[in-house]
């Protein structure tokens, strides 16, 4: 429909690209999610729309929910991922494996969704809000769940080895963020 020229946006949450159906098995709940995680050629394919640009936008859906929420039969367990924190390290790991551009990864991030909600934000311009995150692109380190800030812990990544961190995060030119001072 996009390659038509209709006038049609698409998302995609992180998880959706960086986990696949096998995380939810044995009726692991922590990686309950809506829409449910898919196929490994699924998740490919949404690596693929990214790369191709028929997906515009990458989101983190971030879905806090306490542990009783999780910790229950797998039916009667929210749907939802904590994704703030876990957004920026897995969208890298497309970029690291050669599969889209570290430029067109970050506009699916920044500038594309700020258009698509009619904000002038996203970019680095005179007389834009100073909203910036300094990176280290190549940082290794490990999701810990236990180290999230969030409010829960219901992530499917504790232990996940992942490759660049946000360092500092400035919100209208006040720092927000600093790791020097959080770990």
């Amino acid at each position: 429909a996009k390659a038509r020229g209709l006038p049609i946006t698409a998302a995609v949450a992180a998880h959706h690209f960086a986990l696949n159906e096998n995380a939810v098995a044995d009726y692991r709940t922590f990686a309950k999610v809506s829409p449910p995680l898919r196929a490994e050629p699924d998740r490919v394919a949404m690596v693929s729309g990214l790369a191709d640009d028929a997906i515009d936008v990458i989101v983190s859906d971030h879905a806090p929910h306490d542990q009783d929420s999780k910790r229950v039969p797998f039916a009667q367990a929210a749907n939802g991922i904590v994704g703030l924190e876990t957004m920026f390290p897995l969208a890298l790991e497309i970029y690291h494996n050669g599969e889209i551009g570290l430029l067109e990864l970050l506009a699916k991030m920044t500038i594309n969704p700020a258009k698509l909600v009619g904000l002038d934000a996203g970019e680095v311009k005179i007389g834009a809000a100073a909203d910036l995150v300094m990176f280290d692109l190549n940082a290794p380190w490990q999701i810990k769940v236990d180290k999230l800030r969030s409010k829960s812990r219901n992530a499917p990544y504790d232990g996940r080895p992942v490759q660049g961190r946000v360092l500092k995060t400035w919100i209208n030119g006040r720092i927000a963020f600093d790791i020097d001072i959080e770990d």
